[in-house]
């Protein structure tokens, strides 16, 4: 057995070295997917840039995507936690700035590339899909708790989600300058002032405020569902 091997022993907890080494791996994986995409995932290269033997990469990863979906799974477990504070908009805005700094680290990135790539390959797609999954799901519980404490009307959650964390997206992939707290503070005030002055006045998403007006041929949509 290698010094790497990531068997528990018998009697030891899980967790502990065990624990490290998964995370080493998982943390090199999205290092190199960050740095040469997911094409240029090799896991030799894990294996030394985490500092272990390779077989302990094919032992737990048979196949890069299952590497990949750990990866992004550890990424967006732990990236950017969603606090309840009792105000959800300063929670928000902590929120975003917290995401702008995930996606700035090498994991992040990686997500980013796979993003780029990730259309014409199901498998890839999956993968993203459920990174999103997990972070729609903290996202859904906090923005319910605000619903029902009067905090927000009602509101679709998925459709927030997007308007908050699509900045936050094209200013960090851009690169262009770094993301601050003042952008999470305008982009939180913005989008959750357009989710107050829409609501009816029980509450809920109140579509007439959006239907086609006879003057104009574009489409128009309600923005809640």
């Amino acid at each position: 057995m290698t010094a790497d091997e990531t068997t528990p022993e018998p009697g030891r907890r899980p967790g502990g070295r065990t624990a490290r080494v998964r995370r080493r791996i998982l943390e090199a994986a999205a290092e190199l997917i960050a740095r040469d995409g997911f094409g240029g995932l090799h896991y030799g290269q894990v294996a030394e840039l985490a500092g272990v033997n390779k077989a302990s990469v094919y032992r737990n990863w048979p196949d890069r995507t299952t590497l990949l979906a750990d990866a992004l799974a550890s990424f967006s477990t732990h990236a950017a936690p969603l606090h309840d504070s009792g105000d959800v908009d300063a929670d928000l805005v902590d929120f975003l700035e917290a995401l702008a700094a995930a996606l700035s680290s090498p994991q992040g990135r990686a997500l980013l590339n796979v993003v780029g790539s990730a259309h014409d390959n199901p498998g890839l797609r999956a993968v993203v899909d459920e990174a999103f999954a997990q972070r729609l799901g903290r996202l859904r519980q906090r923005v319910d708790a605000a619903i029902e404490n009067g905090e927000l009307p009602v509101v679709d959650c998925h459709l927030l989600v997007e308007m908050l964390s699509g900045p936050v997206h094209g200013l960090v992939s851009r690169g262009a300058r770094e993301f601050t707290r003042a952008d999470a503070q305008q982009i939180t005030a913005i989008v959750l002032a357009g989710v107050r002055a829409t609501a009816a006045p029980d509450g809920t998403p109140d579509a007439a405020k959006f239907e086609e007006r006879p003057d104009t041929d574009r489409e128009t949509r309600p923005i809640y569902g």
